[in-house]
């Protein structure tokens, strides 16, 4: 995708590139962009970078869920015991 390769050339000498980094990054990218800006981007995908921006999407959210519902049964359990 163009935008990554664009912000990879832009910031790869001034950031380290680890998590922190990427977070403030992808924020501040999307901050300026609205919904039809962003529909164009996913519009421009080849068939690849559209499966793995799919993929990716549904693997984060999915791990998320999961997370959340650890700590949701972490908590309920805990207010059993006392």
């Amino acid at each position: 995708m163009r935008l990554v390769d664009e912000l990879f050339e832009m910031y790869r000498d001034r950031l380290t590139g680890d998590e922190e980094d990427l977070d403030m990054i992808t924020f501040a990218v999307l901050e300026h962009y609205n919904r039809k800006e962003l529909l164009g981007l996913v519009n421009d995908m080849d068939e690849y970078e559209l499966q793995y921006f799919i993929r990716l999407y549904l693997l984060e959210t999915l791990k998320g869920k999961f997370e959340q519902s650890d700590n949701d049964n972490h908590f309920s359990s805990s207010q059993h015991l006392h």
